[in-house]
Formats: C-alpha cells, sequence, structure tokens
C-alpha cells in the first residue's frame, strides 16, 4: 500500500540522514583534535622559547654577578644599607662616606676630622645607625684600654659611649668592675660617679642615680656635670623646680645654655603627655622666649594666637 511504501521510504531516508550526521559528527570530531593537536604544538613552541629567553637572561644575569664592578656595586649598597644610608649621596663626599662606613664595618675607628665632618658638613649622612655604630667602636677601644692599662678614666671614657649607643648595662657592668680601694683623685671619683649616675638614669634606677650625682657633687663642688646630672633626673621624676635650681647652678659652673636646653629637649620630647604639659607649662613660666620651641610639640591648640 501506499502507506508502507511511505514508511519504507521514510525509515530509508532516516537512516540516510543518520548516516551523515555520524559522518559530519566523525569530522568534526578529527578537525577538533587536529585544532588540539596544532595548539599544544604551537604552546609547546611557545614554552620552549619562553624557556630559552628565560635561560638566556638567568646565563646573563650570572655573568654579570660574576663581573668584578657588579660585585663591588653589590657590596657597597648592602655596606650602605646596613648603616640607613640608602639615600642619594653625593660625588664629591661619595668616597669619605664609604670610606667611613669600611672602616667602622671592619671594626676600626674613626679620627677625628671624620667625626668633625660628619657633625657639620656631612651630618646629612650621619644617620642613627652610624652614630651608634662610631659609639661601639669607641667604647670598645676604651674599654679594651682600661684592660691594659687599669686607667679608670678609660672606663669614664668608654662608659660615655656604651650609653650613646643604647647599651647602659655595659657601661654599668665596666663601671663596677673598678677596684673599690683603688687610688683616685676627687675629680676622678666624680667622673665615675656622674657617669655612673648617667647609666642608671638610663636603666631607670632613679634614686641610684640621685645618690651618686649628690655624691658627685660633693667631691666636686664646682662642676658642672654632676649638676647637670642632678638637673635631668630630678625633672624626669617631676621635681621641676629643684630640677631648674641643679640646671641653674650648672649654667654657674660653666655648663652652656645650648647644651641644658639640649638635656631638657631630650627630657621633654621622651615624656607622656601628663608630663609633658607639667614640663611645658613650667618652662614657660620661666623663659617663654627661649623655650617657645615647646609649643612645636605635644597637644595642638596650645600655641598662643598672633595678634
Amino acid at each position: 500500500t501506499a502507506y508502507e511504501m511511505f514508511c519504507e521510504t521514510a525509515g530509508t531516508e532516516h537512516a540516510k540522514r543518520q548516516q551523515a550526521a555520524e559522518v559530519d559528527r566523525v569530522a568534526r570530531d578529527a578537525a577538533r583534535l587536529i585544532k588540539e593537536e596544532e595548539y599544544k604544538a604551537a604552546e609547546a613552541v611557545r614554552a620552549a622559547s619562553y624557556q630559552r629567553d628565560r635561560d638566556r637572561a638567568e646565563e646573563a644575569r650570572r655573568a654579570q654577578e660574576r663581573e668584578p664592578k657588579y660585585i663591588a656595586k653589590m657590596k657597597s649598597q648592602q655596606l650602605r644599607k646596613r648603616y640607613g644610608l640608602d639615600q642619594f649621596i653625593e660625588a664629591q663626599a661619595f668616597a669619605r662616606v664609604m670610606d667611613i662606613l669600611h672602616r667602622l664595618d671592619s671594626g676600626g675607628r674613626l679620627d677625628d676630622t671624620d667625626v668633625l665632618w660628619l657633625t657639620t658638613e656631612g651630618k646629612g649622612y650621619y644617620t642613627e645607625i652610624l652614630q651608634a655604630a662610631f659609639h661601639e667602636r669607641e667604647a670598645e677601644f676604651y674599654a679594651a684600654e682600661y684592660s691594659r692599662t687599669s686607667d679608670p678614666w678609660n672606663v669614664v671614657n668608654a662608659s660615655g659611649h656604651y650609653r650613646k649607643c643604647g647599651q647602659a648595662r655595659k657601661a654599668h657592668d665596666l663601671l663596677t668592675s673598678i677596684p673599690a680601694q683603688q687610688e683616685m683623685t676627687s675629680k676622678l671619683k666624680s667622673a665615675i660617679r656622674t657617669t655612673h649616675g648617667g647609666v642608671m638614669r638610663d636603666l631607670d634606677c632613679m634614686d641610684e642615680a640621685l645618690a651618686l650625682g649628690d655624691q658627685a657633687h660633693a667631691l666636686t663642688p664646682r662642676d658642672f656635670r654632676p649638676c647637670t646630672l642632678l638637673g635631668a633626673v630630678n625633672i624626669e621624676l617631676g621635681n621641676l623646680a629643684i630640677g631648674w635650681e641643679w640646671y641653674r647652678k650648672a649654667e654657674e659652673r660653666g655648663a652652656t645654655e645650648r647644651s641644658i636646653d639640649y638635656d631638657l629637649r631630650g627630657i621633654f620630647l621622651r615624656a607622656n603627655d601628663a608630663r609633658r604639659l607639667q614640663i611645658r607649662s613650667f618652662l614657660l613660666r620661666e623663659d617663654p622666649a627661649r623655650y617657645a620651641w615647646v609649643y612645636d610639640f605635644g597637644p595642638e591648640g596650645l600655641r598662643p594666637r598672633r595678634m
């Protein structure tokens, strides 16, 4: 019948379409696989090229690192960084700065002309790290001199430098190693006690610092140094009038106004907010012109208005 013929023809056509679709799918899969292989091959070429470039760059870097000039440059940069000198160094100062760094780094000392230059013309290069290194070398030198000569003046010098590089405990140990029975002049005894008092102040042992300052002053009543110690300790303890009187005595005995103001500024900056306000008010009552710098620090709004 016509229906049976239609069904037979439809079945044949359906089979042909399925076969054609399968052929097309196989062809597409084959094309996809070819593209994937081509992509992989291209990626392999790119990866190989990239690795060759990296290998060449690495070899060039290693070759550069073997060059004496490069090695010297890197060592110079590391040395400068070690002493906090990452900033630009002017050409005319470079050789001198590097000579100073090399000497300190190798355990050597600086001479007086170097120290003078660092504290004047070259002060921009006298970093805190470099200052600490200088004072540590000096302290070590005088401590060694004391071991060699048994001269207590070397202990005084060493202790002063140990304090300036934040090693007050070493100074204390050195000062207490001086034999109690050793014969000394009043001046030397006073210097030892004044220095030891400063060390105890650094170690926050204020009662001991005051006692040593009193002993030093009794030994050398005309020396300003015990007076400045007693002034500083009393100011730090909040005994402002007493501390001020000791500073006044120090100035009468030869201490400079600049050195006293430097002390007071340091005490002021280290103080907590409450003590800072106390010191500020006291200094401004004593001499508002001389101590106008206190307005630059602390809570806002305390600077007097300009008319």
